[in-house]
């Protein structure tokens, strides 16, 4: 059993989008929790939140903790938190923090910076900090869903998102694929699939934009089958 966060699982002028351009409003604080199971089997629950993080930067969390099977016997824990700006109605990445606590096999760590003054990106996971370029628009993989629900909701229908990973950054492109009724535990939804679509990684995410900025479900297949579906959503 591989515990890994999604998409990484979850996209400006600097996202380089195509389609209409007419702006909507950024999405306010929140707060989302989702079920999460592995190979169709349960797996745990994860807490999805975003706040003001102070001079103009938002704060962007995603909790997730073992409740069944390995990950509850290991007392798996993960955390993300990454802290970014809006820019243009994109968020654009400060920082990002990943964090892996379980009873065996110890913890792990991944710690990126921004610095946009010198566009370069730092990376490290405790085996020496990596730099490299920044591009502007940039996210990271915890951000990437929102960013995608947002672009989504400027009716957006191809999207080329900036993403940063552990050694460069990649422009990744993601595209609606259909429309499709989806049920989750927070109801019955029409909602909009999207794909990557410039490699067979087996991320697909389903949204309702208009309801939501993230989506109603998740499945990334890179690594092992892990879907995420939301249970509950509270604006702030």
């Amino acid at each position: 059993m591989t515990i890994r966060p999604l998409l990484t699982p979850i996209l400006g002028l600097a996202l380089l989008l195509a389609g209409p351009t007419a702006a909507t409003a950024v999405p306010s604080g929140f707060s989302a929790r989702y079920k999460v199971s592995q190979d169709g089997q349960p797996l745990g629950v994860a807490t999805i939140s975003l706040r003001p993080g102070g001079d103009g930067s938002w704060l962007f969390s995603k909790d997730m903790k073992g409740t069944a099977g390995l990950a509850a016997i290991l007392g798996a824990q993960t955390s993300e938190t990454s802290r970014f700006r809006w820019k243009h109605d994109v968020p654009e990445a400060i920082s990002y923090d990943y964090r892996l606590r379980a009873s065996i096999g110890g913890n792990k760590q991944r710690h990126l910076r921004v610095d946009w003054h010198t566009s370069q990106v730092t990376v490290d996971e405790g085996k020496g900090p990596q730099t490299f370029a920044a591009l502007p628009g940039m996210v990271e993989r915890n951000t990437a869903p929102l960013a995608i629900g947002v672009a989504l909701a400027d009716g957006l229908k191809d999207i080329a998102l900036p993403i940063a990973g552990r050694h460069d950054v990649q422009v990744q492109h993601f595209g609606i694929t259909g429309r499709e009724a989806i049920d989750v535990p927070a109801g019955r939804f029409q909602a909009i699939r999207v794909d990557r679509t410039d490699a067979q990684l087996g991320f697909s995410a389903w949204y309702a934009p208009g309801r939501f900025p993230l989506p109603v479900k998740l499945s990334q297949h890179d690594g092992g089958d892990v879907t995420m579906e939301l249970v509950s959503f509270s604006s702030k």
